[in-house]
């Protein structure tokens, strides 16, 4: 029921690279992209953990006040133990010491271990939400964007929080509760030694500001440019045998070298900058460590017990102490602009408006009568012309009608309009002589069945992918849907008959025996309006005369729409309507239409 999934119908006009980057560059301005902003939503699914997150707070402040004890400690033994050479009781104090780091490292250990829990439920959460509403976006959203680009955001960009979240909230955490312990107890030992050791921070804010500055945008537009390369990589692939008929490898390669040499320049600037941190936080780092030692060593000599041996030893351990916040706080925020970068663009899709829906019918059994009263629709605003252009026609229940004509004429857009893939721009069409829009989406489209001319199966057995069109049938209603298909005879002879798993290239079976095993997953939903997009083209003359066999099975007492590109394929039906640029120019049967000697006389003419 669903083959749309994949490629929904290739609506008409076809719109260039150009058209979509520009929708696309458009739809993302009106996106919040504020880092504030995105932090705070991003935050919204963290705290969702809200016993996990207390308890890894509560841990990580434990591991800070034991990191700060520790040198502490030292300084005591020194100034108590070796500076007086007084031992006696010193076994004591070290095995404390030693309990003290051996605590250390285990509530380290704990805490990273409830932040991985907390990590992969919030990304869990994410991942499902963004998948979730990708499911209820409009096909219009699709037709903007590269299936790859999206792919990217979904991994890359989820991947990209995800290790974020890992490694810097506790690093994050720890680093501003040390830094706070830190300075207190330096206080606490010698106001001078702090005021001497915090005259780095001005420099490292310049630094630090001089730098995010230019890798905050960096970061952005390496996410853009790994989704973009994502995007052609995705399209290269699908598109191999085209790339290979035409011989266009050179210019694939060529195209994906300018790509990845963009991405390969914008994540040297990042990578380079972000490099300068540890960098300079290593050289102020060794300052700081300088004049501690230097500063400390003055005041233990040339002062009366002001600064003492063991608060020097303390202060040239809390000098490292002291800077190692502060570099970890500055590497944080280089990944924390990655993961918001990332984050901006998956809240990107979650904020995209889905399907509208505000019809009131829901339980309703549909007869098939359909009929488009003056309508006209535009895929594009800036389309000169219209690509339904005041269109106007019914067809009665159970009645089949073929929609022929060139290409651009409207015909799969008549389709997307029933689908409600997209809604009409002016006029109306009706279904029971109901307007659509006073049905639920569900309603139609679970009554209505697509049969497209490049059949879409997933990588299911073949028994799921049938029962995919009614998730509830039973076995023998699978194998009787694929007996009115004509795909039975060839199932049971492969190996493992409907348990076949068909694989992505699902190269042991044939394009028609695809086209089969959709129609069967047609037949099952037993739908009241059947759409079919030219479902015996590029199939060879046996198994066309099994699919066209099936298909007079599948609309035998259905309402049926059939695009007709071979005019010995519509023999059968009821009325043809002949269209041309969006407007029904003929209707009729096809004796009529001879008869009329118009257009379909002049079409089946320049066949013979």
């Amino acid at each position: 029921m669903i083959d749309f999934i994949k490629k929904p119908f290739g609506h008409e006009p076809v719109l260039t690279k150009e058209d979509i980057k520009k929708r696309k560059d458009k739809d993302d301005q009106r996106r919040a992209n504020d880092i504030s902003g995105t932090l705070k939503r991003l935050w919204k699914f963290i705290s969702e953990e809200r016993k996990l997150l207390y308890s890894i707070i509560f841990l990580v402040t434990l591991t800070s006040l034991l990191s700060i004890t520790g040198p502490f400690l030292v300084g005591y033994i020194v100034d108590n133990y070796f500076v007086p050479r007084e031992f006696d009781g010193l076994g004591r104090i070290l095995l404390f010491l030693l309990v003290v780091y051996i605590l250390l490292s285990s509530i380290q250990y704990t805490a990273a271990f409830f932040m991985v829990g907390l990590s992969q439920r919030t990304i869990f959460k994410l991942r499902s939400r963004l998948f979730s509403h990708m499911q209820k976006l409009p096909v219009k959203f699709y037709d903007k964007r590269q299936h790859g680009e999206l792919m990217s955001r979904m991994t890359n960009d989820i991947e990209t929080i995800s290790q974020t979240l890992n490694t810097s909230f506790i690093q994050f955490t720890t680093s501003v509760v040390t830094l706070i312990g830190t300075i207190s107890v330096m206080l606490y030992l010698s106001p001078l030694l702090t005021l001497l050791t915090v005259t780095i921070i001005p420099v490292l804010i310049v630094a630090v500001a001089f730098i995010t500055k230019r890798t905050g945008p960096l970061y952005k537009k390496r996410q853009k440019a790994t989704g973009e390369m994502n995007g052609y990589i995705e399209e290269m692939v699908s598109g191999q045998e085209i790339v290979k008929v035409f011989s266009q490898e050179e210019t694939a390669i060529r195209n994906f070298s300018e790509k990845a040499a963009n991405l390969r320049e914008i994540t040297f600037w990042a990578f380079l900058f972000a490099g300068l941190i540890p960098k300079i936080m290593n050289m102020l780092n060794n300052v700081s460590f300088t004049i501690v030692a230097g500063a400390g060593g003055l005041l233990v000599f040339y002062t009366d017990g002001l600064v003492t041996i063991g608060t020097i030893v303390v202060f040239a351990e809390y000098a490292r102490q002291f800077t190692r916040p502060l570099a970890d706080l500055s590497n944080q925020f280089n990944q924390v602009l990655s993961a918001l970068a990332g984050a901006e663009r998956v809240f990107g899709i979650i904020d995209s408006e889905t399907e509208t829906d505000a019809g009131h019918i829901e339980d309703v059994t549909i007869r098939g009568e359909i009929e488009f009263d003056d309508v006209s629709f535009s895929f594009d605003a800036d389309q000169q012309k219209p690509t339904i252009n005041h269109l106007s026609f019914k067809i009665d229940a159970g009645e089949s009608v073929a929609l022929i004509g060139a290409t651009g004429a409207g015909k799969t857009t008549v389709m997307q309009l029933l689908a409600r893939f997209y809604e009409t721009d002016e006029g109306e069409i009706r279904i029971d002589n109901r307007n659509i829009l006073d049905y639920k989406r569900t309603v139609v489209r679970s009554q209505t069945a697509f049969v497209l001319q490049d059949p879409y199966l997933f990588e299911a057995t073949i028994r799921e992918n049938i029962r995919y069109g009614k998730l509830d049938a039973t076995d023998d209603e699978v194998i009787e849907a694929a007996k009115l298909a004509n795909a039975h005879e060839f199932i049971i002879e492969l190996e493992n008959g409907y348990d076949t798993v068909l694989e992505a290239d699902e190269g042991f079976i044939s394009q028609g025996q695809k086209q089969l095993i959709s129609i069967a997953r047609a037949l099952i939903t037993d739908p009241a309006i059947l759409l079919l997009d030219e479902a015996t083209s590029s199939i060879d003359t046996v198994t066309e005369l099994k699919i066209q066999e099936a298909l007079e099975r599948l609309m035998k007492d259905r309402t049926s729409i059939i695009i007709a590109h071979r005019l010995n394929t519509i023999k059968a039906v009821d009325r043809i309507f002949v269209m041309d640029l969006g407007e029904l120019v003929e209707s009729g049967s096809e004796e009529e239409l001879l008869e009329a000697g118009g257009r379909y006389h002049q079409m089946i003419a320049d066949n013979k």
